[in-house]
């Protein structure tokens, strides 16, 4: 069945998407020599946004028990979704972020001035604290070297990082990667809540929310098809995901879903014949700082110059990281789409 637009209003938000699966994909194993590195390198580090938890369940949101009020008051409780909820004693001084996209958030609640050390992917405020330590694979002995009071992050195999730092008595946080929009604003709100800037991370939660959506709203209503591409190999999302439903804001139709939208987790692989035969009308490139893809490397593609949205000029670079996270900067995504929309 043809992918159905959503309803273009500002209470459109779709429900939880099926999760893909946070295991690298089948296609890292093929990669070979330094070229496969890159991507095997390139698509771990989307594991946080691609690799969505199985754990299904409620929508990412800060718990307002045990926290006294609102701002710096301690102890708080936070309960993320598909996470162990942790208490806090006193507002963290140091800490340790493993997640691009919290970090980020970490530095526009304005907890800046708290962190002390973040993972070798977090490349964004230049100011972060950047280390060699890996937010997929975390080390408890490089993570306790800095001394830290609040770790956070993705994922946590069994407990067993939440364990050994326990040990130690340093609060692991764990944030699973947001399913929709209202979780990632909810994990703004979290994040505030348990650094001691509630009210900053409630106000980046509405904010961000309300600036989606008045871009949602501003572009005109067009029946256009998308394809979005995150590497080169052809891999792309489908509307089952954190991504596509942004792309759902603005009523776009995939051409990844004319098969099985939950297919691969929601990240399939498409032949280069099909998306030439799909004629997609607009093409979004996920893969330009990491594979060097931009307008022109596309139209020389076999075929592809025959694709409308080639012809007509509707190739839009994204920057990778930006278009891999789900941090505030997701805005600037969306301002991209909402433009892409407006001027086909």
């Amino acid at each position: 069945m043809a992918h159905q637009p959503t309803p273009r209003s500002g209470a459109r938000l779709r429900g939880p998407a099926a999760p893909p699966r946070p295991e690298p994909r089948a296609h890292d194993a093929h990669a070979t020599g330094q070229s496969g590195h890159r991507r095997l390198v390139r698509l771990l580090a989307l594991l946080p946004l691609l690799g969505v938890l199985a754990l299904a369940g409620c929508a990412q949101r800060a718990d307002d028990s045990g926290g006294g009020e609102a701002g710096t008051g301690f102890p708080v409780t936070v309960e993320p979704a598909g996470a162990p909820a942790v208490t806090l004693d006193e507002q963290p001084q140091r800490i340790v972020s493993l997640i691009p996209s919290v970090t980020e958030t970490l530095y526009e609640v304005g907890a800046g001035e708290q962190v002390v050390a973040v993972d070798e992917m977090s490349t964004h405020p230049s100011e972060a604290p950047r280390t060699e330590m890996s937010g997929i694979d975390p080390d408890p002995q490089q993570i306790a070297s800095h001394d830290p009071d609040l770790v956070v992050v993705g994922s946590d195999a069994e407990g067993k990082l939440a364990s050994a730092l326990k040990k130690t008595g340093v609060p692991t946080l764990v944030l699973p990667a947001p399913k929709t929009l209202q979780d990632a604003y909810a994990q703004f709100a979290l994040v505030g809540k348990a650094t001691g800037h509630a009210d900053e991370g409630r106000r980046l939660a509405r904010e961000t929310e309300q600036a989606i959506t008045d871009l949602a709203d501003s572009a005109p209503d067009k029946d256009l098809s998308y394809y979005h591409e995150v590497d080169p190999t052809y891999y792309t999302i489908t509307s089952a995901t954190f991504l596509g439903e942004v792309y759902d804001l603005f009523g776009l139709r995939n051409i990844a879903d004319q098969g099985d939208p939950n297919a691969m987790g929601g990240y399939p692989q498409l032949s280069a014949e099909k998306i030439v035969e799909a004629d997609p009308d607009l093409v979004f490139l996920a893969d330009t700082k990491c594979c060097g893809q931009n307008a022109d490397t596309v139209a020389k593609r076999p075929g592809w110059n025959t694709m409308t949205a080639v012809e007509k000029g509707r190739v839009y670079p994204l920057d990778d990281d930006i278009a891999s996270r789900w941090s505030p900067r997701l805005v600037e995504f969306v301002r991209v789409v909402a433009d892409a929309v407006t001027e086909a």
